[in-house]
C-alpha cells in the first residue's frame, strides 16, 4: 500500500495489520557501528502496549520486538534494520458483527470505497496497532539524538475538559508517576477519574499531548516545502485519532501583536522569549522545540449506534471487543517517537547538505 513509509534518509516502512501475524518495519539509513540499547527500545514499547492498566484496553499483548536484520553483536551494521512484533491476543470473532456494516467515524467506509475490500478485524491497517513500528523506529532515533545531547519531555496536558495549566519541561519520573502520564499529581487524579467515568458509560474521551524537545541541533529543516514544523505536523497528523497540531505560540498568536510575539535576540544568540517554538523560517534555531497534539475521542464506543450496512440500509451497531476509553496516555510514546524520527532524519539531511 502506498503511504506506508516515512522519512528521507532515516526512513521507516511499516507493515502488518491489527489481527494479522504481526506488525513490523524496515528502517533504512541507520548509521553503522552504533551500539543500540535494546532494553530502551522495549521500554518505549511497554509504554505503548495495551493492557498496562485498568484504564486501557484489556487486550494482553507483550509486544516483544524481534530484530531480523541490521544488527550484529549489538551494533548497527549500516544495512536495513528489519523487525517484527507478533500479535498473540487478537480476537477476530469480536469483529464479525461489523463485517457487513460501517462503524461511525471509523475508516471502515472510506477503506471500502477506496479499495473495494477491507480487513474488518480490528480495523486492519487503519488500526492504531500499526504505531508499534513507529515506536521502534523512534526509540532507535532517540538513542542517536541522545548522543547529540537532545532530550524529550512528552506528556498528557489535557483529557476532556481537565487541563494542566503548566507547560514546563518535566522529567520522566514525574510523567511516568501515574497512569495518565500527566506530570502533576492533582491534575492526573482528575484525569483518571474522568476516564473511569467515561469508561463506565461505555463512551470515549479525547485529550492533548505536549512535547518539548530540549537542546535540539540548530539548522534542522529545509526551505519552503520541507520546513521542520511542516514535517512535524505531517508526522503528528499521521497518528491515528489526531485532529490538531500547533507549535510554538500556535493559535494563541492570533490575539498577539507583533511587538508582543517577536522573539528578541540576546547577545549569546538565543532569544528572550520562545513564541517561535524553536523554529524560524522552518529551520531550528537551537531553542527548545515545543508543540501540542490534539486527539479526538476514540470512534469505537460501547453503546448502540445507528449506522448503515453495505446495502445502504440503516441498522443498529452493537459493538464488541476490547477498546480504550481514552487512547491519549498510550499515545505519549508514539508522539515522542514520531518527533524523534523527524528530527533525526532532518539531522542526517542537514549533514548531507554540508561540505
Amino acid at each position: 500500500m502506498p503511504g506506508s513509509g516515512y522519512g528521507t534518509i532515516f526512513r521507516l516502512t511499516s507493515f502488518g495489520e491489527s489481527h494479522g501475524v504481526g506488525i513490523g518495519g524496515v528502517i533504512e539509513g541507520v548509521p553503522a557501528g552504533f551500539k543500540l540499547d535494546l532494553d530502551l527500545i522495549q521500554k518505549d514499547l511497554d509504554r505503548r502496549r495495551p493492557g498496562q492498566s485498568h484504564l486501557t484496553t484489556s487486550r494482553n499483548e507483550e509486544d516483544k520486538v524481534e530484530f531480523l536484520s541490521g544488527l550484529f553483536e549489538g551494533k548497527t551494521t549500516g544495512t536495513p534494520v528489519a523487525f517484527i512484533i507478533r500479535n498473540k491476543d487478537h480476537r477476530s470473532a469480536d469483529y464479525s458483527s461489523i463485517k457487513d456494516s460501517f462503524r461511525p467515524s471509523h475508516a471502515d467506509k472510506t477503506y471500502e470505497e477506496k479499495y473495494g475490500f477491507r480487513d474488518y478485524r480490528g480495523g486492519g491497517r487503519s488500526s492504531a496497532r500499526e504505531t508499534i513500528a513507529r515506536v521502534v523506529a523512534g526509540a532507535i532515533a532517540k538513542q542517536f539524538l541522545s548522543d547529540l545531547g537532545v532530550s524529550f519531555s512528552t506528556y498528557v496536558d489535557q483529557i476532556g475538559n481537565v487541563k494542566l495549566n503548566d507547560s514546563s519541561f518535566f522529567i520522566a519520573e514525574a510523567i511516568e508517576a501515574n497512569l495518565v502520564r500527566c506530570p502533576d499529581a492533582e491534575t492526573a487524579a482528575k484525569m483518571e477519574e474522568l476516564i473511569e467515568k467515561i469508561q463506565k458509560e461505555g463512551d470515549t474521551v479525547g485529550g492533548a499531548i505536549r512535547c518539548v524537545v530540549m537542546h535540539p541541533p540548530k539548522s534542522l529543516g529545509e526551505p519552503v516545502f520541507d520546513k521542520l514544523h511542516a514535517e512535524l505536523g505531517k508526522a503528528m497528523l499521521s497518528i491515528n485519532a489526531v485532529k490538531g497540531f500547533e507549535f510554538g505560540s500556535g493559535f494563541e498568536s492570533v490575539a498577539m501583536k507583533g511587538s508582543e510575539h517577536n522573539d528578541l535576540f540576546m547577545e549569546d544568540g538565543n532569544t528572550q522569549t520562545n513564541h517561535s517554538g524553536g523554529i524560524q523560517g522552518g529551520i531550528s534555531n537551537g531553542m527548545p522545540i515545543y508543540f501540542r497534539v490534539a486527539f479526538k475521542p476514540v470512534a469505537t464506543i460501547m453503546q448502540p449506534q445507528e449506522t448503515v450496512g453495505r446495502d445502504g440500509q440503516k441498522m443498529i451497531l452493537k459493538p464488541q471487543g476490547r477498546h480504550d476509553a481514552c487512547v491519549v496516555p498510550r499515545a505519549v510514546p508514539i508522539v515522542e517517537a514520531m518527533a524523534a524520527m523527524v528530527l533525526f532524519d532532518m539531522y542526517l539531511r542537514t549533514k548531507a547538505n554540508q561540505w
